[in-house]
């Protein structure tokens, strides 16, 4: 690991074990943000956290997080932080949340860091480097047929009506199984090759920053509603090679 990926695992870790600490609570206090989304006193502590040490230990990069203002960075460095992706999973104690950490480089996804404090696992990716869940390799899945595929959504609104006829949309009609099991865990799904599509309609960087350097070095691939592999996008989908490929072509039929 180089010192970046190192620290981004250690702080993972760290603001892991902080939000345990609430996520065990009988009560827990819940405040609404100007957005009308939810926050937790465990979200702001664990941005808190790690934003202090990324401070102290690079002191010329850039910050982004959800919960506070962007610290701008005096080089072409930014990291980018969800203290907990899921924070109505994480107030329900649905332990499918998670603490992201993404470093951005020249604007091109160097790490990301994923880490479920309640499910014991990390997952982790560099460029170039591969992706690991608790130290092993992971790669996506082979299954090239969408009815064979596992699909997972996080939101509701894939169920519009009339349905949406976007290819991504469209996967609900054909997939083998389609599931709900959303925000960044759907994601490392799909990364350790455990589904075969995740979809988010809706997203803000630091949301997807960290998920996209993991899937795509599992050997997957990351793009949003216009086909376009970015943290600024119009939501998020991650895909294995095969059926993200497909999706891709179709997405570009479509415009």
């Amino acid at each position: 690991m180089t010192q970046e990926l190192q620290l981004a695992v250690e702080l993972a870790e760290q603001a892991g074990r902080l939000t345990l600490d609430f996520f065990s609570r009988k009560s827990l206090q819940v405040f609404t943000k100007r957005d009308s989304t939810p926050v937790t006193e465990a979200d702001r502590q664990a941005e808190e956290l790690i934003r202090a040490a990324i401070m102290s230990k690079f002191p010329g990069d850039g910050l982004l997080g959800e919960e506070f203002d962007e610290r701008p960075a005096e080089n072409n460095r930014r990291w980018i932080i969800d203290p907990i992706d899921g924070t109505k999973a994480f107030i329900h104690r649905v332990p499918l949340y998670g603490v992201l950490i993404a470093l951005e480089v020249d604007g091109f996804m160097e790490l990301g860091v994923v880490h479920f404090p309640a499910l014991g696992e990390l997952y982790y990716a560099e460029r170039g480097n591969g992706a690991f869940l608790n130290g092993s390799p992971i790669t996506v899945s082979s299954i090239s047929n969408i009815s064979e595929a596992t699909v997972l959504y996080t939101e509701k609104e894939y169920l519009l009506d009339p349905p949406s006829i976007h290819p991504v949309d469209l996967l609900r009609r054909d997939a083998g199984l389609v599931r709900g099991w959303g925000d960044c865990y759907g994601h490392m799904l799909v990364a350790s090759g455990r589904a075969e599509v995740a979809v988010d309609k809706v997203m803000n960087p630091w949301d997807c920053a960290a998920l996209i350097p993991v899937v795509i070095e599992a050997g997957g691939c990351c793009f949003d509603y216009r086909g376009v592999t970015t943290i600024s996008g119009e939501g998020l989908v991650s895909a294995n090679k095969v059926i993200g490929s497909e999706l891709l072509e179709a997405i570009d039929n479509q415009v």
